[in-house]
């Protein structure tokens, strides 16, 4: 595996690829999950469980909720700015990095992912645009409120959608948070539906929402670029 840490476009972002890549994948990432080296752990999963090579691009978001909340609710924040710079992040998604990894690996089919908000932007990022073959979202924070109201009016655009999420997420003491199964299984259920999507899965991995993020977000990865590649 190789590792580097480049500017694009005033963003840091760690690109790590394996071999003649086949595929891109693109993830904003935030300082927790570099912290114990989480990125790097989940990019070696990665490139040992894909079935072909491919080229990772993390991407620092800096304010995790500023950047990836798609619109505002006080029960992730508060910060007046959260809900109005999602589109900023997907904008620089389109036009920055994917050009600048497009540049040098060929024009590739990209896999869009995240953990938590991560995983809700990249939901929410391939309904808005037509750019990412599939969708890697794990433990997806779609409890926000009027996520169903917007899943259910605006179609995935992407063919392939992994979902997970921890089997004691939905028993925690937040109110709001504990619909978090409920919202995920109508996610999935919304997916199963909509007859251009060619695989979609739900699986359940055991615990809550923190632990083995980069582990989780590895197999999310791994399920689809396994399922569009073959």
């Amino acid at each position: 595996m190789q590792t580097e840490r480049i500017s694009i476009d005033g963003k840091d972002c760690l690109l790590f690829t394996a071999g003649s890549p086949r595929f891109v994948l693109v993830q904003p990432t935030a300082r927790h999950e570099a912290k114990n080296d989480g990125i790097y752990r989940e990019a070696e999963l990665i490139i040992a469980n894909c079935d072909t090579d491919i080229a990772l691009a993390a991407f620092d978001v800096g304010d995790w909720a500023r950047a990836l909340m798609p619109w505002a609710d006080a029960a992730v924040s508060k910060d007046k700015e959260v809900g109005c710079h999602a589109a900023d992040t997907l904008r620089y998604v389109q036009s920055a990095l994917l050009p600048r990894l497009r540049s040098r690996f060929g024009d590739l089919p990209c896999v869009i992912g995240g953990y938590s908000l991560g995983g809700l932007f990249a939901l929410w990022a391939a309904r808005e645009a037509d750019a990412f073959c599939a969708v890697a979202a794990a433990s997806p924070s779609l409890w926000i409120r009027k996520w169903g109201e917007y899943a259910s009016t605006h179609p995935m655009k992407s063919s392939t959608v992994f979902l997970s999420l921890g089997d004691r997420e939905e028993h925690c003491r937040n109110q709001r948070m504990k619909l978090i199964g409920d919202c995920v299984r109508s996610e999935h259920s919304l997916l199963l539906a909509q007859p251009d999507i060619s695989h979609t899965t739900l699986e359940w991995n055991p615990g809550g929402h923190f632990g083995a993020e980069a582990e989780r977000t590895a197999r999310a990865f791994c399920w689809c670029v396994n399922n569009v590649a073959n």
